[in-house]
């Protein structure tokens, strides 16, 4: 083990970590050891998430900005497992839809996380479905992204998408992305191909957006929104994914995506609240109180035909 290595224990492995002083977020911003210990103190909250998923990897290898300029971003996507990785990183063989396949990686446990840490992946991003069938997702997103700082407009965006999915069977569970906005899921059981689902969180998001046509749209083009709020559900399409619970993202001051109780929403101001060196005091008072919020979200999981059946009768109710 060289001067600039270090070992860092998780469970019955021990992860080398290559430069573990290197500051991936800007000068004085946390450094390699910190997101992997990061990564590390999250594991069971996080793992239950990303678990049995490919995951494409968001590395910055050089830190988060290119040649040290904070305008620009030093980073890339890798979707295929690396060569270099130990046999004990888990992977599973993808169908691509230009054709072909890659095997991409998929993170079981801690030490795997630690690894993918080491290689300066800072955010992993899980498919919506698992290895056991890739075409079938589990789980659904609405992503809520303001069009200017107004996260009010979010945070009641969040309470609606929350009523229409409950309107239809279906349990809602919210999220800090740690970027701009929120993410609203609900878990489903892995009926339907990711086709059907797509096109069932499009007319949700309709049906939503129709109640409050001021103030959502369900248009993509950006030309066409006129300052309304994008109820975004483009993630649940096949290969396509979503950032992982309690994932570092790469900005300034790295903020962390976290996993709310919906009470919380209405003191949150900032998706962007919690950091990887402010998370800590949080994790602390969750454990006091009993728990993660997103806590045996997978028990939750409903039918995604009875909620179909149920958005049919809400949309005939709404014309």
């Amino acid at each position: 083990m060289s001067a600039s290595s270090e070992r860092m224990r998780a469970g019955r492995r021990t992860v080398a970590l290559g430069n573990p002083d290197k500051e991936l977020f800007g000068e004085g911003g946390a450094t390699k050891r910190e997101l992997a210990e990061h990564y590390r103190a999250v594991a069971p909250m996080m793992l239950p998430h990303v678990r049995e998923r490919p995951l494409a990897l968001h590395r910055f290898p050089d830190g988060i900005f290119a040649d040290g300029d904070p305008s620009s971003s030093g980073g890339f996507f890798q979707k295929q497992l690396p060569a270099h990785a130990p046999d004990w990183v888990g992977g599973v063989e993808v169908r691509r839809e230009q054709g072909g396949s890659i095997t991409m990686a998929v993170c079981d446990d801690t030490a795997s996380l630690i690894w993918l840490a080491d290689q300066a992946v800072v955010t992993p991003h899980p498919w919506l479905s698992r290895t056991g069938d890739l075409e079938r997702p589990d789980r659904i997103i609405v992503d809520l992204d303001p069009a200017d700082d107004d996260f009010g407009r979010v945070r009641e965006a969040a309470r609606d998408v929350r009523a229409g999915l409950e309107e239809v069977g279906l349990v809602a569970f919210v999220m800090s992305t740690g970027s701009r906005g929120l993410h609203v899921v609900a878990p489903i059981r892995p009926e339907r191909h990711f086709d059907t689902v797509r096109e069932f969180a499009r007319r949700l998001a309709d049906l939503v957006a129709g109640r409050r046509p001021d103030a959502y749209t369900t248009e993509f083009r950006k030309d066409k929104r006129r300052g309304r709020l994008f109820l975004d559900v483009l993630r649940n399409s096949y290969a396509q994914h979503a950032v992982a619970p309690y994932s570092v993202r790469a900005l300034p001051e790295a903020p962390v995506a976290v996993p709310l109780a919906w009470e919380e929403l209405e003191g949150l101001d900032s998706a962007r609240r919690w950091t990887l060196r402010t998370l800590g005091e949080r994790l602390e008072r969750n454990e006091k109180a009993g728990g993660d919020p997103w806590q045996g979200m997978a028990r939750r999981a409903r039918s995604p035909r009875k909620a179909a059946e149920r958005l049919e009768k809400a949309e005939r109710r709404a014309r």
